[in-house]
């Protein structure tokens, strides 16, 4: 028993604390609250369940499309399409490998490399049809669960603010905001062009953030002195 404990007090206990210290309590709640929350859709969608929100919400949105509108919600979807977004990727790690930040570039592209992984086999266990509610402006072929595009954006421009921020503190409020706005701006055009039902939208953001978050606390503790 005492071995057990001074097992505990030397080794696991420090590495907890350094884990809570990275995480946050805050982030720790809402890390769960969406794994539950997860759960039960991944559930429902597996057993082929209807949501009747999803089309009354995409027809609302639809009853305001307007040909100006059409012209904005095209330019903000590009924003999050595979060839824009390895783009990012690519300039922002050779950026971050110029400045010697090697382990942020590291961590970057892991974290880029998961949320690949995570969409793709997604999309593929799960196979879900995209809405056909009206014609499309754009032409998509994958399956639609979850939201490549919410799940991306959240993951890749999620990092670049938390890089940003933690470069430039000062800025951190308008730097967060900006990019909440960009990621949920992402997301309403891919439910105003009728590619994704809300749900779709919503496990993307989900699923992204927990694995932005995974990413950002193996970051955390990498920056701790050992």
């Amino acid at each position: 028993m005492r071995q057990l404990i001074h097992f505990w007090t030397r080794h696991i206990s420090p590495y907890l604390a350094s884990l809570m210290a990275a995480i946050g309590t805050v982030s720790l709640v809402v890390c769960m609250v969406l794994l539950l929350g997860l759960s039960k859709l991944f559930q429902e969608v597996w057993e082929k369940e209807a949501f009747s929100v999803d089309t009354t919400l995409l027809v609302q949105i639809h009853q305001r499309a307007n040909p100006r509108l059409d012209r904005v919600m095209l330019e903000l979807t590009q924003l999050g399409n595979p060839g824009f977004i390895v783009g990012v990727v690519i300039g922002s790690l050779g950026w971050l490998w110029w400045k010697q930040k090697r382990t942020e570039a590291q961590l970057f592209a892991i974290a880029s490399l998961g949320a690949l992984i995570l969409n793709v086999g997604l999309k593929l266990f799960f196979a879900k049809p995209r809405p056909t509610l009206w014609t499309y402006l754009i032409t998509e072929k994958s399956f639609s669960f979850p939201s490549g595009h919410a799940l991306g954006a959240m993951v890749i421009y999620g990092f670049l603010a938390y890089l940003l921020a933690s470069q430039f503190p000062k800025f951190s409020r308008p730097i967060y905001t900006a990019t909440v706005g960009l990621i949920a701006a992402i997301g309403l055009s891919r439910l105003y062009l009728g590619v994704h039902w809300p749900s779709d939208v919503l496990a993307g953001y989900a699923v992204g953030f927990l694995w932005l978050m995974t990413c950002i606390t193996l970051l955390k503790l990498q920056a701790q002195p050992r």
